[in-house]
């Protein structure tokens, strides 16, 4: 049977930059709609639109009388809608490639079905009255996406090789021990991502000016427990630099270090945030860096879950070189 996108495909075709641009522009979209909505929550406006998915019972858009408080939330709302045709793009882009590529498309529909969760999450939190839980749930539903948006971006950049030249047939493998360490350290900086939902959901920014119920669990301690985590996520990646060849492995151990920078950066930023009674930027910019602290992460771990685009390979038939010994120079 064929799809409006098959026929599409039988007489039209885009090269890969397409995809590939594509694919980035969703990651940034993806990061966006997790600091427009940290912003949504900080500024108190999370239920400045009282209903889902009208604004109110009677109106799509907010009314005057609802103030920056209704702009703001349907803002946000908005910006979803932007994310669904970006989404949009990056199917299309992916189906009408002269040679499809499977994984690629995958990421893509995944993203069209996580945007859609997200929408019915959102639309649960105004209903709930923006219960902490319910919020939590909403932001990793955020995160699922920037997840699926990474696989994307990464997939389509590896097939067309936009990381290098592709590598020859029996490129080696980066070390085992480097492909545990950063799985250890997507399931470590998951959870560090898990628990800083908590620390949120325990903490005075609730997402209104209105009396919101907040989880029952100690701030101080859900800090604490959050920064132990941070600090094993910075461990795990300076072990996962020191074990990385210095040969061969440039694409991996760039990575490694860029996200190193990220983590620091990040953790500053939640430190001070901690120290100076969590200002409003501060939060909107811990955000920012947790969304890229993800995108980091991912990016480490996808990247040594194949050969390495710089790892150099002997010519065939070649002779391995080895020093001329003592006999030989004389």
């Amino acid at each position: 049977m064929q799809t409006p996108l098959s026929w599409l495909a039988g007489r039209y075709s885009l090269d890969t930059r397409a995809v590939r641009l594509a694919a980035l522009v969703s990651v940034v979209a993806s990061i966006a709609i997790i600091v427009t909505g940290g912003i949504v929550r900080v500024t108190g406006s999370g239920l400045g639109c009282t209903d889902w998915p009208m604004c109110t019972g009677e109106t799509l858009a907010p009314t005057a009388e609802m103030g920056l408080h209704g702009a703001i939330e349907f803002g946000n709302r908005l910006l979803t809608g932007a994310l669904s045709a970006v989404v949009g793009w990056v199917i299309i882009t992916a189906r009408l490639q002269k040679e499809p590529v499977p994984s690629v498309l995958r990421g893509a529909w995944a993203q069209f079905w996580i945007v859609v969760l997200n929408a019915i999450v959102g639309g649960v939190t105004v209903w709930m009255r923006l219960s902490p839980y319910v919020v939590a749930a909403h932001f990793l539903a955020a995160t699922l996406l920037l997840t699926a948006a990474v696989y994307t971006w990464h997939a389509a950049c590896a097939d067309a090789g936009a990381e290098g030249d592709a590598p020859a047939t029996g490129a080696p493998l980066p070390p085992a021990r480097c492909r545990s360490l950063s799985a250890a350290l997507v399931a470590v900086t998951a959870v560090l991502v898990v628990v800083g939902t908590i620390a949120t959901g325990s903490g005075p920014h609730a997402g209104d000016s209105s009396d919101v119920q907040r989880m029952p669990f100690d701030w101080t301690v859900v800090t604490v427990v959050h920064g132990v985590l941070a600090a094993a996520v910075l461990a795990l990646t300076c072990c996962l630099l020191a074990a990385l060849p210095r040969e061969g492995f440039g694409a991996a151990r760039g990575k490694t270090v860029l996200f190193l920078v990220v983590v620091l950066a990040q953790g500053a930023v939640g430190l001070v945030q901690s120290l100076t009674g969590l200002p409003s930027l501060a939060v909107v910019l811990h955000l920012l860096g947790s969304a890229l602290v993800w995108v980091g992460v991912l990016q480490v771990h996808l990247t040594l879950k194949r050969p390495d685009p710089g790892a150099a390979l002997p010519l065939a038939g070649a002779a391995p070189y080895s020093a001329p010994d003592e006999a030989a120079r004389t």
